[in-house]
């Protein structure tokens, strides 16, 4: 009889955790940050303890079936990686891949989007606010806006909306530019 611990079935071993992370990274079909997997596998959903996920994630790059993206803060399954996937994903069972499956259609936008448009703002000496708002694609930054704005309601307003309105945006500033 296996029991559960923290809501984790005890019969996944090792190697079925390191699975069920290469599986997240192939389904959200996206480079995540080391935090959003953490979150994503353990506490958006129960399919691994922290400490499991952050030693085996760790291992994984050691190993080169995930790397991580150059210059930037983001990790990926690689070519080895999504082989040794394509090898074993039945080993992890089916009721965990029908949640990741569901997971990855339902919140992949979201992480691209997060990931993409980036956004944060400092309260400067004078009072006033900067306001940083990126725009990247997997290798580069496309558009870089820096904004001071008057409060920090401002400040907070803009970081808020940025996710919401950066294509439209960059949209935007591009035709206008190129016009």
């Amino acid at each position: 009889m296996s029991f559960e611990q923290d809501g984790i079935p005890a019969h996944l071993d090792n190697k079925v955790q390191k699975l069920i992370i290469l599986f997240v990274f192939d389904r959200m079909a996206i480079s995540l940050s080391e935090s959003a997997l953490l979150d994503i596998c353990t506490s958006e959903n129960d399919w691994l303890t922290y400490m499991d996920c952050k030693q085996y994630l760790g291992e994984l790059i050691d190993t080169n079936l995930l790397y991580r993206v150059p210059k930037s803060e983001y990790i990926n399954i690689t070519q080895d990686g999504i082989g040794c996937l394509a090898l074993f994903f039945t080993r992890i069972p089916i009721s965990i891949r029908d949640d990741i499956n569901a997971y990855a259609r339902e919140n992949r936008m979201r992480y691209k989007k997060r990931q993409s448009y980036f956004c944060d703002y400092s309260k400067n000496a004078d009072g006033t606010y900067t306001v940083i708002m990126k725009i990247n694609s997997d290798i580069a930054t496309l558009m870089e806006l820096k904004l001071v704005v008057a409060n920090r309601q401002l400040a907070k307003y803009l970081y808020k909306s940025w996710v919401d309105k950066a294509s439209q945006t960059y949209a935007l500033i591009h035709d206008t530019l190129l016009d």
